[in-house]
């Protein structure tokens, strides 16, 4: 039964790092095409509903299950318990980053700035165009030592 919680964890991280990379890879390029006005676009794309929607949605659920999955595995192994906390350490740390450094920047280019201030828009734009690689990558470290608990684990018996 507790299977299900680590192979739900995996699923939910990997969900979040496919869309994030979708995310970079389709949205992001288009933010930026042709500033200000792609912006402005993106803006009247989001009035009634964002990709943030989605993010604050399944973020907490990967921590929960993250974290459940790690208490539920606790006593299996050591060497388990360690994959499992750095994993859950790693999607910790990719929602602080998100919060410090992505939210500021959404900001900027989705509310504050006028569509005027490109240097702004660009400077938001560019920032978390680049960056959102390397949320991508921490996701995938945390998803690797998901993996590495869950052949830990099958290896084993």
């Amino acid at each position: 039964m507790k299977d299900i919680f680590l192979f739900a964890s995996i699923t939910f991280a990997n969900g979040l790092l496919f869309t994030n990379i979708y995310t970079s890879m389709i949205d992001a390029k288009s933010w930026g095409a042709d500033l200000p006005h792609s912006i402005e676009t993106a803006r009247q794309y989001f009035k009634s509903i964002n990709p943030g929607i989605f993010f604050r949605l399944l973020a907490p659920i990967n921590l929960i299950l993250a974290l459940v999955t790690l208490i539920l595995f606790w006593r299996v192994s050591t060497e388990v318990r360690i994959f499992l906390c750095i994993a859950f350490a790693l999607y910790v740390i990719v929602d602080v980053f998100t919060f410090a450094y992505f939210y500021p920047r959404n900001e900027v280019m989705f509310k504050t700035a006028q569509l005027t201030d490109v240097d702004a828009i660009r400077k938001a734009w560019t920032g978390w165009n680049s960056m959102n690689w390397l949320r991508s990558c921490i996701i995938l470290v945390g998803l690797i030592f998901s993996f590495l608990a869950l052949y830990t684990i099958y290896h084993k018996q």
